[in-house]
């Protein structure tokens, strides 16, 4: 994995600034725990709860394929400590199969469910298929019905070359809509955070095979110097490992925050 940069330069904080400013999230997609690492976590509770004590953000990813129940949401809510949050994908039934149209009840349907995660809600993964070019305008209509229904909090996720234009990163800016940073980048344009540039939010998959390679070293100390450069500036930093077929997401988000906390971050 190459090291993210996000390109726009904004104003120096004084050291204290950056400490309050700092927000960073470190988490994997889902829960489970590793056998190998099980002795990291508590002994005791369930998965939720044993991981939230080590983590401060999940992605919750069985929301695509399927709904949860509002008293689902509230357990989990209730699982975890005050600080940790959780950030929940659309589903698939809006951005796969309806592709942003005629979708008011099916979001106002997740916006009932969700909303039992309460203040521990973060932030609304809209995850596009590679086939789903830029849509013009309507794009902006269902990203404002989507915030106004459900929450303020987007992170997109496109995957076809037309959503890479100045355009749309103005657009993205302007309803405060943050670009998804996803590794491996397809296509290439997607390896840097984009849209608002209050947010920054990485999707780690692994490399050289996604899913199941865990990221080296190097790769980690490269994106840890970005996560804190980002952070010191107070934007919104989120990391989520994906690679979670062998158990490497869950090892690479210790090592990340292993990284950070040697740096003082």
């Amino acid at each position: 994995m190459m090291p993210l940069v996000r390109g726009t330069v904004h104003r120096l904080l004084s050291r204290t600034e950056e400490k309050q400013a700092m927000s960073i999230h470190i988490g994997v997609a889902g829960w489970s725990i590793p056998s190998a690492l099980a002795d990291r976590f508590p002994a005791s509770g369930t998965h939720l709860e044993r991981y939230g004590a080590r983590f401060s953000a999940v992605e919750i990813n069985s929301s695509f394929y399927r709904p949860h129940r509002r008293t689902t949401y509230e357990r989990w809510a209730a699982s975890v400590p005050p600080g940790f949050r959780f950030s929940v994908k659309l589903p698939k039934a809006i951005t796969h199969e309806r592709r942003f149209v005629d979708c008011q009840a099916l979001l106002d349907r997740f916006a009932g469910e969700t909303d039992g995660l309460g203040s521990k809600r973060g932030p609304v993964l809209v995850q596009l298929p590679p086939s789903f070019a830029y849509p013009g305008d309507s794009a902006e209509r269902f990203l404002s019905d989507l915030k106004t229904t459900v929450t303020d909090d987007i992170v997109l996720e496109p995957r076809h070359a037309s959503w890479f234009r100045p355009d749309v990163e103005h657009m993205l800016e302007r309803q405060k809509v943050a670009r998804v940073a996803a590794d491996p980048a397809r296509p290439l344009p997607a390896a840097q955070p984009g849209g608002w540039h209050r947010r920054a939010y990485f999707r780690l998959h692994g490399s050289p095979v996604m899913y199941e390679s865990a990221y080296r070293q190097d790769a980690i100390a490269a994106h840890a110097g970005v996560v804190a450069t980002l952070a010191m500036q107070g934007i919104d930093v989120w990391t989520i490992y994906d690679n979670t077929v062998y158990g490497a997401a869950t090892q690479n988000a210790f090592e990340l925050m292993d990284v950070l906390a040697r740096q003082g971050v």
